[in-house]
């Protein structure tokens, strides 16, 4: 049985893993096209991609009044960049202070992600693959096209940022000594699904989960997280984490993903590219 402060350290564990990998992993994409900044104690980076979801702004202890000028110069940084981004702000960054000096910089609050994590020694990792269901990990140019065309498509993506989010992920590092592994799942041998797995900072996180829309509800988004996860613990690791879209949260919690907190997302009110 574990006790009430067991159970309190296990969660600030799960919140730290999940803190610490977004944080690595926007400060990793960032130095892809050494975009990254620091401004005061905030971070921003880009990826080219002129979607808000590609450009990250974080803080990784509550702002205070002090910092509204920072984070008018991360707004100036966006604008010269002709980029909309998002703000995000995890449990260690949040407070009053720093709600009301995101507000008061003409961000608004737009929406809560669940943050979650699971342990490596679940029963889910055990389960086979259906036969027709099989799975590729990137190792070369060629596949990193395809895995770039699949989670494109899968995102409902614009044609008009396909350029820009080609050069991204081309921009990823490949092989065993790369921080992230990619994952090509295949439906009756037709490419199908992605994710990617990072890995830094002594954590393990899955982002890109993406299906195209006819393979829907057919299981590859359940078992291309699968794929991260065994890659993950192959790697040493004990436990991995993700951010939830509505879509994927019943996915993750039927594999045994737990909620530990909500990243609450802000974007300016009024940005004009």
């Amino acid at each position: 049985m574990i006790s009430g402060c067991e159970s309190a350290f296990i969660i600030m564990s799960k919140l730290k893993s999940i803190e610490e990998n977004f944080f690595s992993v926007g400060r990793y994409w960032g130095s892809l096209n050494s975009s990254l900044v620091r401004i005061g104690c905030l971070r921003a980076m880009h990826t080219g991609v002129p979607i808000s979801d590609f450009n990250w702004a974080w803080n990784e202890k509550p702002l205070t009044g002090q910092d509204a000028a920072f984070v008018e110069n991360v707004k100036n940084y966006y604008k010269q960049n002709n980029l909309r981004f998002w703000w995000w702000v995890y449990p260690r960054g949040n407070s009053a202070h720093t709600s009301s000096t995101l507000e008061n910089a003409g961000m608004k609050l737009i929406a809560h992600i669940p943050c979650m994590a699971a342990n490596l020694d679940i029963k889910a990792l055990d389960e086979k693959m259906p036969v027709q269901i099989t799975m590729t990990e990137v190792k070369d140019d060629i596949n990193l096209l395809l895995w770039a065309d699949i989670s494109f498509r899968g995102f409902h993506m614009s044609e008009r940022v396909r350029e820009q989010y080609n050069a991204f992920v081309l921009s990823f590092g490949r092989g065993a000594p790369s921080t992230q592994k990619l994952f090509i799942a295949y439906m009756d041998g037709k490419p199908a699904a992605t994710s990617l797995l990072f890995m830094n900072s002594g954590t393990a996180g899955i982002y890109y989960v993406s299906t195209l829309p006819e393979y829907r509800n057919k299981g590859l988004g359940f078992y291309v997280t699968l794929a991260a996860m065994r890659a993950a613990k192959d790697a040493g690791y004990g436990e991995v984490i993700l951010q939830a879209t509505p879509d994927g949260e019943k996915v993750y919690r039927r594999i045994g993903f737990i909620e530990y907190c909500k990243a609450q997302i802000y974007k300016p009110d009024r940005f004009k590219n």
